[in-house]
């Protein structure tokens, strides 16, 4: 057969029920060969989009997000979505095009080393020299992608290779079991714990998965100890449970940290130090720290580990719970969780003070309390970055994991809409809103007329104040006050939303903001809101946690 078709078979093979993409002419073969497959071919408008959707769809299903573009700008345009898959822990195969290999070794249209430019920011990056090569880089690229931890890899794959003939078949996939915990890493887990005088879980990215996030809230039950998670760390216990003591991750002060300056045991679990420095909870570096997880704890001399468990998540959490069944029979819970009900009490009346808020511009209070009622447990939320991502990320919080998607290892502004489409096809039972500031939304609206071609169904929510206000805040924090120029134009939002012939709304009253938005959750296609918000409430967000008696 041609080589672009024993390709194709291979993703078949992989289970690749999409590819997210922008060809060109260097991959038309493969295009070609897609044509009598079992594989949707979802045509985009951006390859960066066509990578953040795979990014989403990837978190979503645990299986690697497939994206395609060809090669020189098709390929640096892949390269923000791949990155922040890779730093975001998301599995992640990119397919990019290339030139003849007869023109590789000299000056020629296009030609570029895209595998040298991917490789700081993957997993793993090859070319395809020759098609008797193809199963096996294919089968290494996707067992890498999803391999604890996931992240993203690229196979490079040049037009005259494609052409080729070829007479063999794609690679069977096989499970890979994951090592169990260590039984000595246990107990030294299980007798630390033990000896604690006021232990204190903190739960990453890592925590989200299905079967750890079940063997977390059994610990926490277990011990009778509170969980924070960090912001991609969110639903890891539900947010009603008693054991949940919400989110971490503004570079300040706030009320949760008072459960940091009071532990002398962290246990973190699947915690990246990329979601949030140690320096900011452990700045005295006099924390004991259990560190579970799929891989070596990272060096920082504000994390120093004294147990370090490095085995399957869910494993790992598993033994620590049937270790601490034997060790301290009749004595569970070692720890009382009425101890920590006041301050829960605490940050929950912080979280809703202005929840009812009526003035306008809203408040982004407002606006996420709003968003949490109108979505249920399951429901999907993906925050883009901006000043808006510090609020989702503060108050927004999750029944369920991963049911709150934020860009926090990489931080790419533009990742909301195009996640949203991924989102629609991982998860099409379920609602699904992106919330975007005006500068994020900007980046990618492009995307908005992929996500109406095929009937995408999800809210785009725009946060509009006319400025870059993430910048804006620091600026302001850092500088006395000060800022650089940051302002900017907006289109008219509702008119941008019917040029692209979907539903789309400019809210301009408080009391409208809920409505609108459960009409445009009932829309068949994607929606657009945009209301405008009140970010005076940075600086006063900035002020009155600055205010809480903190001892770091």
């Amino acid at each position: 057969m041609k080589a672009s078709d024993l390709f194709v078979q291979c993703l078949e093979a992989e289970g690749v029920e999409r590819i997210f993409g922008v060809p060109g002419e260097e991959n038309a073969d493969l295009m070609i060969s897609l044509k009598t497959s079992t594989i949707e071919f979802v045509l985009c408008r951006h390859e960066q989009a066509a990578a953040f959707m795979a990014d989403a769809y990837g978190r979503l299903t645990g299986k690697p997000g497939v994206c395609l573009a060809t090669l020189g700008p098709g390929a640096t345009n892949l390269v923000t979505g791949v990155a922040d898959a890779n730093m975001d822990r998301a599995p992640l195969v990119a397919i990019i095009g290339q030139g003849s290999t007869a023109r590789l070794h000299k000056e020629s249209h296009q030609n570029m080393d895209a595998i040298a430019m991917f490789e700081p920011i993957s997993k793993w990056a090859s070319s395809i020299p020759n098609a008797e090569v193809i199963p096996e880089v294919i089968r290494k690229a996707f067992k890498l992608s999803i391999e604890e931890k996931p992240g993203a890899t690229v196979i490079e794959l040049p037009e005259d290779i494609a052409k080729e003939e070829v007479d063999l078949q794609p690679m069977v996939p096989t499970v890979t079991r994951r090592p169990g915990a260590d039984w000595k890493a246990v107990k030294q887990a299980t007798d630390l714990i033990a000896s604690a005088k006021c232990p204190l879980i903190l739960a990453g990215n890592g925590a989200v998965r299905k079967w750890a996030a079940r063997q977390l809230e059994r610990l926490a039950k277990k011990l009778g100890v509170p969980v924070v998670n960090t912001f991609m760390g969110k639903g890891a216990v539900p947010m009603d449970s008693s054991y949940c003591l919400y989110t971490i991750g503004l570079q300040g002060k706030d009320h949760v940290l008072k459960a940091f300056v009071e532990a002398d045991l962290i246990i973190a679990v699947g915690y990246d130090l990329v979601e949030y420095a140690p320096s900011f909870w452990n700045g005295n570096g006099d924390k004991k720290i259990i560190h579970m997880d799929f891989t070596p704890a990272e060096v920082d001399k504000d994390y120093p580990v004294t147990v370090d468990i490095v085995s399957d998540l869910a494993d790992a959490l598993w033994s620590v719970n049937e270790k601490l069944n034997e060790a301290c029979e009749g004595k569970l819970p070692l720890f009382q969780i009425e101890k920590w009900a006041d301050l829960k009490n605490t940050i929950w009346e912080d979280l809703t003070a202005e929840k009812a808020d009526a003035s306008f511009p809203m408040k982004p209070q407002r606006i996420i309390n709003d968003i949490r009622s109108a979505l249920g447990p399951d429901d999907i939320l993906l925050s883009d970055v901006g000043a808006h991502k510090m609020w989702v990320s503060r108050y927004y919080q999750c029944h369920e994991p991963n049911t709150c998607l934020i860009s926090n290892g990489f931080c790419s502004m533009g990742f909301a809409l195009p996640g949203a489409i991924g989102a629609t096809f991982a998860r099409p039972e379920s609602k699904v809103v992106a919330v975007c500031g005006d500068a994020g939304f900007l980046m990618n609206v492009q995307d908005l007329e992929t996500a109406a071609r095929i009937g995408a169904k999800f809210v785009c929510i725009v946060w509009l104040d006319g400025e870059y206000g993430l910048i804006k805040w620091k600026q302001q924090n850092h500088f006395d006050g000060q800022h650089s120029d940051l302002a900017f134009n907006n289109p008219d939002m509702e008119l941008l939303a019917r040029s692209f012939g979907i539903w789309g709304q400019h809210v301009k009253r408080n009391e409208d903001f809920a409505n609108a938005l459960d009409e445009a959750l009932t829309c068949n296609g994607p929606a657009l809101i945009a209301v405008d918000v009140d970010y005076r409430e940075n600086v006063a967000l900035t002020e009155r946690l600055g205010e809480i008696d903190l001892p770091l």
